[in-house]
């Protein structure tokens, strides 16, 4: 069968419902992830969703912070959550989807302001976070797998507006760029999107609120990521961006990310 799954830091799903629903009528995923859903898991919008065949979920939110969400058309299985960095932050909710596929949806922290450890703690923890997941990853076993999620990292020159203007800044930084490269190598990782984007290629997944036409400036960074391990890389059929959300009323700063895979 054909699974689409889709990755969203949807940046509050209850103040963006609207076009949470519009995203889905018009990609029709099978499966949507979304990040920063900034909801307790009482008052998370099913009945939004229900109503477009999305029957399923796996939720782990938290009030006014974080948060994510596994929404589907297709039976979920295994669902649960994990504990990083101490933390009772809700940024990591799994399952397994049709054909054994474990899907992992991750909300890496942003990091704050200052690209410093010793003095800037969300910096702290974001790197801690990336290591947790490099142990994680090397202790994973070789069933099919798949992480998307906001991983608040551009890792390539191309993945930024500006390889050399962002060097000092949080995102982009030579330690964050370590980190998540050892993460990404930690489990044999597939860049998904970069299987269909040349890496000499510029691509974004985010433009600033600050920018007052961001088409028109277009400095974007790629902080959205999906992951395949080794055994689900033969399946991989198609990646999309879904660039043209950002250009809807009251967007995320944000877009979509898609994969197709055959399983």
């Amino acid at each position: 069968m054909a699974l689409r799954v889709a990755t969203w830091n949807i940046n509050s799903v209850r103040h963006r419902l609207t076009l949470a629903r519009r995203f889905a009528r018009t990609w029709q995923p099978d499966v949507l992830c979304l990040q920063e859903t900034r909801v307790v898991n009482e008052k998370f919008p099913r009945a939004g969703f229900e109503d477009l065949g999305y029957t399923h979920f796996a939720i782990h939110g938290q009030k006014g912070y974080h948060g994510v969400a596994i929404i589907s058309r297709v039976p979920l299985e295994s669902a649960g959550t994990k504990q990083w960095c101490d933390s009772a932050d809700t940024r990591h909710v799994f399952a397994t989807l049709p054909g054994g596929v474990e899907l992992h949806n991750l909300y890496i922290p942003a990091g704050g302001d200052v690209a410093d450890p010793t003095t800037n703690p969300k910096f702290k923890e974001k790197l801690r976070f990336y290591r947790e997941l490099e142990t994680w990853g090397r202790a994973l076993g070789p069933a099919p797998r798949l992480l998307v999620g906001d991983l608040n990292v551009a890792p390539l020159e191309t993945d930024v507006w500006s390889h050399k203007q962002l060097l000092r800044v949080v995102s982009h930084t030579p330690i964050e760029v370590e980190h998540y490269d050892r993460a990404f190598g930690a489990h044999g990782w597939i860049d998904a999107m970069r299987e269909f984007v040349p890496p000499e290629d510029k691509l974004y997944t985010w433009w600033s609120y600050r920018a007052p036409d961001w088409r028109r400036a277009n400095k974007g960074r790629r902080l959205d990521h999906i992951w395949i391990n080794q055994t689900l890389r033969p399946k991989l059929t198609m990646v999309d961006v879904a660039q043209r959300v950002r250009g809807w009323k009251n967007p995320s700063d944000h877009v979509p990310v898609l994969v197709d895979l055959a399983v």
